[in-house]
Formats: C-alpha cells, structure tokens, sequence
C-alpha cells in the first residue's frame, strides 16, 4: 500500500512519508495522528515542478505499521483500510484523507 502525506508540518511527516508507528482515520476522515511541528516549513513543491521533482522518502511497507478506520468509506473493512493507497492531503489546516471514497 502507498502510503503518501501531505502535510509537511507534521512530526511524523518525513518528506510525504508517514513515519508513526500507526495511523488512524477517524469517522470524520481526518488522520488523528497528525501533529503539528512548529519547527517545519510548508515548502511548496509545485512552484519548480517541472525544474526538480520533489524530495521523496522511500515508501514504508504498510505491514510495518497499522492503519485503522472508522470512517464510513468503501475501503474500510471491519476498522481496517483496504485500499491500494492512502493519501493525506495539504490544503486545509486537518489532514483530510483524500483516498476516502464513502460507501
């Protein structure tokens, strides 16, 4: 599983790698694990995209941490995440699940 976040200001936020131990989409489709680094900056990858590609952590094997959902989406199954990919987005200030697909 492909495991993607984009929110850079995150403690576990390791260039768009997730690195906490587990991961939890509540039923509001926010990861519950997000926390906010005072320390970081928002680098904006898109502004030079096509000069340099962004700075990408190697992807973690999602058997080395366990991913649990409460939302009402498609790919969970009984509090477990099934899709192919999970992808947490950068825009607004919670850490929206954008993979999220409701049922």
């Amino acid at each position: 599983m492909d495991i993607r976040c984009r929110k850079q200001t995150c403690v576990y936020n390791d260039r768009f790698t997730c690195r906490a131990k587990d991961i939890n989409i509540n039923q509001k489709v926010i990861c519950d694990k997000y926390k906010k680094d005072e320390n970081k900056k928002v680098e904006d990858t898109t502004k030079h995209l096509l000069e340099k590609p962004p700075a990408y952590a190697p992807q973690r094997d999602s058997k080395a941490l366990k991913i649990s959902c409460q939302a009402k989406c498609l790919f969970n199954h009984n509090g477990k995440c099934v899709s192919n990919g999970i992808t947490l987005n950068s825009v607004n200030e919670k850490p929206f699940c954008v993979s999220f697909l409701g049922k």
